[in-house]
């Protein structure tokens, strides 16, 4: 696609007040592949007027009509599938495959699922001798990363659409591209002018800016913990609601009756997915002491067979971040089995799947979010003592548990702190709630509750 070079405001391409722009990278062979507007406050200023004015038309909107326009955003998104697949792997590095199956269908299917729950959802209900009325809470700034471009952007802006919300987005400065497509989609969709606005920008000018505006009634906010943490106390100053989807530092624990084999492949697939981008996966592998030494070994066959079919990381800088934790791993004493810090390729931004063993709870890779390619493996004596590791972090965001019996894994991801447990390999549900735990996060996305978030409850009394 051709990058636009204004800012999607009021239902229309306009020149930005600011005249700074961001270069688009391909991470795969580091050339320049655009050039986006850095939006500035006065932009982000521009876009939550125009988002305040369309609220009351748009709140009042009947939810079959708003249906309709998510029906036909979903339709848009269907049509351009090819062309967000080709957009993501542009300028994140995603392999076609994944990019077509993940990174376009998903927020097909999320996008999808807010039509059919914007036109099903009972936005009162009675108790008693109260009607209680379920609001749109008013404007939304959502700030998007860059990890998964399209689909968490959907996942905000879809189910705040849904409640009656009009939306500021700031999409990930590294993922301008496929933000831009969307806000096209929503265009043909028939949206509204002001419902849907788009801003790119920096994240701490125009993210900053979008968090801090007065006319900003809820923030909604997926990144990392520590930027989460600034627009938590941001908001919690002006009283505004937030929902933060932070960092995690997942724990796959396979118990002593699992099925070793399957479980270290899928736990292997799962951390090298997306070549590590993926706030939810399983980084720390948990095997009981007896079964060590033949996980460790089936994780060194299976990593090994990733050398050439993950993509980069999306940037210099968290490619030199993901090195620099391996390189931390190593001096702490961890065992390296797969991969390295040495980059396997002369350009782009590429990380060797990596592997470490002998790792023990305290060590930096075993408790901080690295975000790359990179699998600790971590031995425990009992069950008692799995429990304790895997609880053992700031983080809570996902997980996963293996046992040859489901009720023995059921009852062990119970008492795991995680907002959502795979129990042998379970499938991804779009329309469960997602979020964390802990540090992990405030609210959920997707879903039902997810569309929870974008509402504020009124009692009427009779």
């Amino acid at each position: 696609m051709k990058a636009h070079d204004g800012l999607y405001i009021d239902g229309a391409w306009r020149p930005a007040e600011s005249t700074d722009t961001i270069e688009v990278v391909n991470p795969a062979d580091e050339q320049v592949i655009g050039r986006v507007p850095a939006g500035g406050a006065l932009d982000v200023d521009t876009a939550v007027r125009a988002a305040r004015a369309a609220l009351p038309g748009w709140a009042a909107t009947p939810p079959a009509e708003r249906a309709a326009r998510l029906a036909a955003l979903r339709d848009a998104l269907v049509a351009r599938k090819d062309e967000i697949a080709e957009t993501v792997t542009a300028e994140l590095g995603a392999p076609e495959q994944f990019a077509q199956a993940v990174h376009a269908g998903l927020p097909i299917a999320v996008a999808g699922s807010y039509a059919e729950l914007a036109a099903q959802h009972s936005f009162e209900e009675r108790i008693g001798n109260s009607t209680v009325l379920h609001e749109p809470v008013g404007v939304v700034g959502a700030i998007t990363p860059w990890n998964y471009p399209l689909h968490q952007i959907v996942a905000k802006v879809a189910p705040a659409l849904a409640a009656g919300c009009t939306v500021v987005l700031k999409p990930a400065e590294d993922t301008p591209l496929t933000a831009q497509l969307f806000a096209e989609a929503v265009h043909e969709a028939g949206v509204p002018a002001g419902v849907f606005n788009l801003v790119t920008g920096l994240g701490p000018v125009a993210g900053q800016a979008l968090a801090e505006h007065p006319g900003v009634d809820l923030v909604s906010f997926t990144g990392s913990t520590a930027v989460g943490k600034q627009i938590g106390a941001t908001a919690g100053a002006a009283v505004k609601k937030v929902a933060l989807e932070l960092g995690g530092k997942s724990a796959n624990v396979i118990l002593p009756s699992a099925d070793l084999a399957k479980a270290v492949n899928v736990g292997v697939a799962n951390v090298m997915s997306n070549s590590g981008q993926t706030c939810s996966a399983w980084t720390r592998m948990l095997v009981h002491r007896d079964r060590y030494d033949e996980a460790v070994e089936l994780a060194r066959t299976a990593a090994a067979k990733y050398g050439d079919r993950i993509g980069p990381l999306v940037s210099a800088k968290q490619q030199a971040r993901v090195r620099g934790y391996i390189e931390k791993g190593v001096a702490e004493g961890a065992r390296l089995i797969v991969g390295g810090p040495e980059s396997p390729r002369e350009k782009g931004y590429f990380v060797s799947p990596t592997v470490f063993a002998d790792v023990t709870p305290e060590m930096t890779v075993a408790q901080e979010e690295i975000f790359g390619p990179v699998l600790t493996i971590l031995p425990y004596d009992d069950e008692e003592d799995a429990l304790r590791i895997a609880n053992g972090t700031v983080y809570g965001l996902a997980g996963a548990v293996w046992a040859g019996d489901e009720a023995e894994a059921v009852a062990f991801a119970r008492r795991l702190e995680t907002g959502q447990v795979d129990i042998n390999g379970g499938r991804f549900n779009p329309l469960a709630p997602f979020g964390g735990y802990k540090q992990s996060g405030v609210g959920r996305e997707l879903g039902p509750h997810g569309l929870a978030e974008y509402l504020q409850t009124k009692s009427l009394q009779f």
